[in-house]
């Protein structure tokens, strides 16, 4: 069984390499936004990071009902129905178009309740503006992740790194515009960020979709000839399988939301140093992230012709590629946390508690890209409600209470609050570890 993963290693770090590369892209627009609102203070620091994390909360839950696009398309991959591919693409790009209008009023309606959460009164002031412009780029991100979904299930990931590196650089560009008003702009500040995020969402969905029309014209594929109409059955096996996907996603990235509104009720620094280090922790889940999306599409194409073993090699060898990877970064974080987080601010007392931060996000970190890891396989297989039930118990029955409970009755503050989570990470990590492994053994050869 090792000989048999160690030959899996090559064609799965193939296609996970620029996967991870346009995760590690899509991260970096964060942490992008948060270094160059930092010169406005601790405040700016925690409106950006705290506006993010409940703007992308909700767009998230669309990106994840989307992911059963992972299952579809690389299954039919696997099996050599092209048809069914672009079948498939047609059918999750009209889901997007109509998933967008709720989820946009939703993004508008959290906005509206930032008043609500005990926030401090500068971070407040910022927050809301970011949050309500943030909402605009829902209809394009939620096209872009169609896009990209279709294009990876298909072992086409060139496209999809070249457009997550590239909005970097529109990011970057529009944010030095705005934030600070250059070249005749506005001094927008935090929002100026928040167009600049928009600006680029824009930009990656036109960019995947560009690749699309070219490479079927390369191949003279036949796209032009796919059904256009919104087809309900279709519509409710991609429901059947991304729903519980995009709960999954909700509850583990609301997890952190509600983290950080709770981070948000003590001091700026506090805040500031909470999202500085679950920014840094971020950057680095889109490794475990990235091999999420690969070992998706590896375990769905050898599902889809029909080779258990297969399956079963690439959900191990995603696993341990994983495995080896954080626990190098998990040594970094416990070692050199207030390095990282000197790259983002000064403040004595922020570089004091991120690094204590980083420190428990170190502990938990293999148990992270196990959970990470393990969702994305067991989607390959078809199987997404299990992650959904886990997340669920672990992140909101046991992590974000016992968080709670630490930070503000405890009085350990925001360090309480990670321990919950990290708790929470650690029970969610074994727990789907052990569902892989009962569910890839009971794999079976087709008759």
């Amino acid at each position: 069984m090792r000989a048999a993963i160690r030959d899996e290693l090559r064609p799965m770090l193939a296609l996970a390499v620029p996967v991870v590369l346009g995760e590690i892209g899509w991260t970096a627009m964060g942490l992008v936004d948060t270094l160059m609102v930092g010169p406005l203070g601790p405040a700016a620091i925690g409106a950006v990071g705290l506006g993010s994390v409940v703007a992308v909360s909700i767009a998230l839950f669309g990106m994840g009902v989307l992911l059963g696009l992972d299952t579809l398309v690389s299954q039919a991959f696997g099996a050599g129905r092209l048809d069914r591919c672009r079948y498939w693409l047609f059918q999750g790009s009209a889901l997007a178009c109509v998933a967008a209008v709720p989820l946009t009023l939703a993004s508008i309606g959290a906005a509206a309740t930032l008043p609500a959460w005990g926030l401090d009164p500068e971070v407040l002031a910022m927050a809301g503006p970011y949050v309500r412009t943030v909402t605009v780029s829902v209809f394009p991100l939620l096209l872009y992740t169609a896009f990209r979904r279709y294009l990876q299930a298909m072992n086409i990931v060139r496209p999809i790194t070249l457009a997550l590196v590239s909005a970097n650089v529109v990011n970057v560009a529009v944010n030095w515009m705005l934030i600070y008003g250059r070249l005749g702009f506005p001094a927008l500040g935090t929002t100026g960020a928040a167009w600049a995020t928009v600006a680029s969402r824009i930009y990656m969905a036109a960019m995947l979709l560009a690749a699309i029309v070219l490479n079927d014209r390369s191949r003279r594929a036949g796209l032009a000839r796919v059904p256009r109409r919104l087809e309900w059955p279709a519509v409710r096996t991609l429901l059947a399988l991304g729903v519980p996907s995009g709960l999954q996603i909700l509850l583990e990235v609301g997890v952190f939301a509600a983290a950080s509104a709770l981070a948000g009720r003590l001091a700026p620094s506090a805040l500031a140093a909470h999202q500085i280090a679950l920014n840094v922790w971020s950057f680095v889940f889109m490794v475990p992230l990235g091999l999420n999306a690969a070992g998706a599409v590896r375990v769905g194409q050898a599902v889809g012709r029909r080779d258990p073993a297969g399956a079963r090699r690439a959900g191990w060898a995603a696993l341990a590629l994983g495995a080896a990877f954080t626990t190098a970064c998990a040594i970094a974080f416990v070692a050199g946390g207030r390095l990282l987080v000197a790259a983002f601010s000064s403040d004595a007392s922020v570089l004091s508690t991120g690094a204590s931060l980083l420190a428990v996000a170190g502990l938990c970190l293999i148990f992270d890209g196990t959970q990470g890891i393990s969702t994305g396989i067991l989607r390959g297989l078809g199987e997404t409600r299990v992650p959904m039930l886990t997340n669920l118990a672990g992140h909101w029955l046991v992590g974000l209470p016992l968080g709670y409970t630490a930070c503000f009755v405890l009085g350990w503050g925001v360090r309480g609050l990670w321990v919950g989570l990290a708790t929470g990470l650690v029970i969610t990590g074994c727990v789907l570890l052990a569902a892989w492994h009962r569910r890839s053994a009971g794999l079976h050869p087709a008759p």
